[in-house]
């Protein structure tokens, strides 16, 4: 006897975006070769934010499907496959993960301040040192960015909302969201980051878990804002 049916997965927005941009290929409003408007005027053409275009056009790129030429603009790369598909999933939205973290990472953190240890402190003290010499040797502090947030988020006494903390933090190497980070990370977001993470642990030093949420949910903002709304470099 069969099994149930496995319900299809949900079309994530960039993908129904990036089938959108599709379609028009194929109906031969782009030529192959040709250059797509600009950001602000396709999103408009479309209906749909310039946040969600970018990660459809991301998605693009990573098929080859579209080139993304630095100064120069975004170009159709292939010839119009004629056939039935769809952008493949490459992992959530990097837009939603953001909302998401700020929602859970907010209410984890107020838990975590009435709990904080002095040894978690000293720890989150040492995580941000060794952040800011990884940035000044210019490598990228991913192992230091997680360990900040997982530390916290262990902090809250709830081992449910902790490994959440994970999992949305871990989503970051999806192949959607690691070529966000690679095309828009530099050692100044990074700097910026770091600056943010520092007002974090100035509240939790201080014991007040509003001013830890604002400043935990204000560094989240900021970094989406970074990811998806700043030009490529």
């Amino acid at each position: 006897m069969n099994g149930p049916i496995k319900a299809a997965e949900p079309r994530r927005l960039y993908q129904q975006i990036a089938d959108q941009i599709r379609a028009l290929v194929q109906g031969g409003h782009f030529a192959p070769g040709a250059r797509l408007p600009a950001e602000r005027d396709l999103a408009q053409q479309l209906g749909v934010s310039r946040p969600s275009l970018r990660e459809a056009l991301i998605a693009l790129e990573i098929e080859g499907s579209v080139e993304i030429r630095m100064g120069s603009g975004i170009y159709i790369t292939t010839e119009p496959d004629r056939r039935p598909w769809q952008t493949r999933s490459m992992g959530e939205s990097p837009l939603e993960l953001m909302q998401a973290r700020a929602a859970v990472e907010g209410t984890v953190i107020t838990l975590a301040t009435a709990r904080m240890t002095p040894e978690a402190l000293q720890s989150i003290r040492q995580t941000l040192d060794d952040m800011r010499v990884e940035i000044e040797e210019g490598r990228k502090p991913l192992d230091q960015d997680r360990q900040f947030h997982l530390t916290i988020a262990g902090q809250s006494g709830n081992s449910v909302l902790s490994r959440i903390v994970g999992e949305l933090f871990d989503e970051r190497h999806s192949p959607l969201s690691a070529q966000i980070r690679t095309r828009f990370e530099t050692p100044e977001t990074w700097s910026f980051a770091l600056s943010e993470h520092e007002a974090i642990f100035a509240a939790l030093e201080a014991r007040d878990p509003l001013q830890a949420q604002a400043a935990m949910r204000a560094h989240l903002e900021e970094s989406k804002r970074r990811w998806m709304e700043n030009e490529p470099r």
